[in-house]
């Protein structure tokens, strides 16, 4: 364990959950971080969006915590960093994971690619797995439904092929947005351009969130919508073929 020192950067954290198991491989520590710049139309932590929320928290202090967990975890599983957007305190979470690989735990970076280079490249070096949203497949959808942009995404996930990390893409299917022919096409011709995919995770469109929404006083993009059924997985999984994992 390398000695903290006054220069340590400091996270802020909105939650940690101890028995993660949907989260990357095997059963997880996942560590909510706070802060996140998109704004997804099917976003299930819109409490998780203000960077000034949560409280500050050091890395030993989530490696007390994590450690209590080590005879779980180390056997098939990890620990994992979300958000909000892991990549928005990237000096924070390539302090954590760095230590962390020092001390032979897995680590799962679960991000939008919202960060720069820089950074993403430092976290990246200790990284044991990429669990990256792809969230849509043109950049007017990126702009108009997440607040993002598409080459930002792909210049990450390119970013994380050329240094090796192995990688699971994930895609929310929401019915009548990214459940038509087209998208299916184009969003399997991309998953297709990394030699370093392991698997594709499509998770279906769900309203979990709404009375979230309602506390905080804020309208849910999606409330019309319905939730995503079996049919409206078949064009992404079809299109897929072995690469879409399994979905509950």
């Amino acid at each position: 364990m390398t000695e903290q020192n006054t220069a340590a950067p400091l996270g802020r954290v909105h939650s940690c959950q101890s028995m993660g198991a949907v989260d990357g491989p095997g059963l997880r520590y996942v560590v909510f971080l706070q802060g996140c710049p998109l704004r997804c139309a099917y976003c299930h932590n819109p409490d998780t969006w203000a960077f000034e929320g949560g409280r500050e928290a050091t890395v030993e202090e989530l490696l007390q915590r994590i450690r209590r967990c080590a005879p779980y975890i180390k056997k098939g599983g990890g620990v994992t960093v979300t958000g909000g957007e892991p990549l928005a305190q990237s000096e924070f979470v390539a302090a954590l994971f760095a230590e962390l690989r020092t001390e032979g735990f897995h680590t799962a970076l679960d991000t939008a690619g919202a960060g720069d280079e820089a950074g993403a490249r430092r976290v990246l070096a200790h990284t044991s797995l990429v669990l990256a949203d792809l969230k849509f497949t043109t950049e007017e959808e990126y702009r108009r439904c997440a607040g993002g942009s598409l080459a930002h995404t792909l210049a990450f996930l390119e970013l994380a092929r050329e240094m090796g990390v192995p990688l699971w893409l994930r895609h929310v299917v929401v019915p009548g947005l990214t459940d038509g022919a087209q998208h299916a096409a184009r969003f399997a011709a991309l998953c297709r351009r990394y030699e370093n995919l392991q698997r594709v995770e499509l998770l279906p469109f769900r309203k979990l969130c709404l009375e979230k929404y309602r506390a905080m006083g804020l309208p849910f993009p999606l409330e019309g919508t319905p939730e995503a059924g079996p049919e409206h997985l078949r064009r992404l999984q079809e299109a897929l073929g072995e690469l879409a994992a399994p979905t509950s």
